[in-house]
């Protein structure tokens, strides 16, 4: 069943109702991370209290706040329900990355029902219970500053800018997994990182003009040659591949290299194709 969107959010007449600042994502974190665990989906690592045995370990052991200092070097994170309001963003990202890694959904256990105890589990699903957190997450995350989303792999990346979706979500051609698949993916992800850097950005782009470098012997067959050497002058002459007094590097980082990454992401997709097409091998 498809949420509904309630008067104020549809008429646009709410501040809140595209933009979440972080006092409000905070406020509706902490009832989807209650409900979690009151339902027992962090029973597996963070163990359980029983009237009858006291408190029971789960996987991350008896002292589940030394254990979220040694994983997040951070200090007062735990208990979750007593920090929570207290959050920076880098916090509440670091906790949700930590609660996305042991999340675990009770499949089977025994229900103990003196004293109003409650449920023991001893199964569980981990994946399962991975892509429910992740999914409740996400619906609050896309909607937060410029919008946020944990991946499959558990890691806050900024969500691509409208309408470049497509082009991150789009899988490559197989062509060569070590040289092309695998450098593009990389880039990716370090683009899309919380809080990456203006550097990573540049170093991001860097990583995509080396593909389109490894491809070039074979771009003067599907590209024009003005337009494959207008591709490395981007790089070459502003400040991105090489370092000289000669580089122009009097731009404004914040917009330009999104857009040629864009530009570099997209090319390379085009010309992998092209390269297929034409059944030209790299040598």
């Amino acid at each position: 069943m498809t949420e509904r969107r309630y008067y104020s959010v549809r008429t646009g007449k709410n501040p809140y109702s595209s933009k979440l600042d972080l006092p409000f994502l905070l406020r509706l974190f902490h009832p989807i991370y209650t409900r979690y665990e009151q339902r027992g989906y962090f029973q597996e690592a963070f163990g359980y209290y029983c009237i009858d045995e006291g408190q029971v370990e789960g996987k991350l052991g008896p002292d589940i706040g030394a254990e979220m200092l040694r994983r997040l070097r951070k200090p007062d994170l735990w208990p979750i329900y007593d920090k929570w309001s207290s959050y920076s963003e880098d916090d509440l990202f670091d906790v949700v990355e930590f609660l996305y890694d042991w999340v675990s959904k009770p499949i089977d256990g025994r229900f103990h029902d003196y004293g109003g105890c409650g449920w023991h589990y001893s199964t569980f699903d981990r994946e399962a219970g991975r892509v429910e957190f992740r999914g409740e997450i996400n619906a609050l995350l896309r909607d937060y500053g410029d919008g946020y989303e944990v991946s499959e792999d558990g890691e806050v990346l900024a969500l691509p800018e409208s309408g470049m979706e497509p082009l991150f979500e789009q899988e490559l051609p197989e062509y060569d997994p070590e040289n092309v698949e695998s450098r593009v993916e990389a880039a990716k992800h370090k683009f899309r990182l919380h809080r990456s850097s203006l550097d990573d950005k540049r170093e991001a782009v860097r990583a995509l003009a080396d593909v389109l470098e490894f491809l070039r012997p074979k771009l003067k067959a599907v590209m024009l040659s003005k337009d494959e050497s207008d591709l490395f002058n981007i790089a070459n002459n502003f400040g991105i591949r090489h370092h000289s007094e000669m580089q122009r590097t009097d731009y404004n980082g914040e917009v330009w290299y999104p857009w040629v990454f864009h530009l570099y992401l997209s090319t390379i997709h085009a010309v992998l194709r092209l390269i297929k097409e034409h059944e030209l091998p790299l040598d």
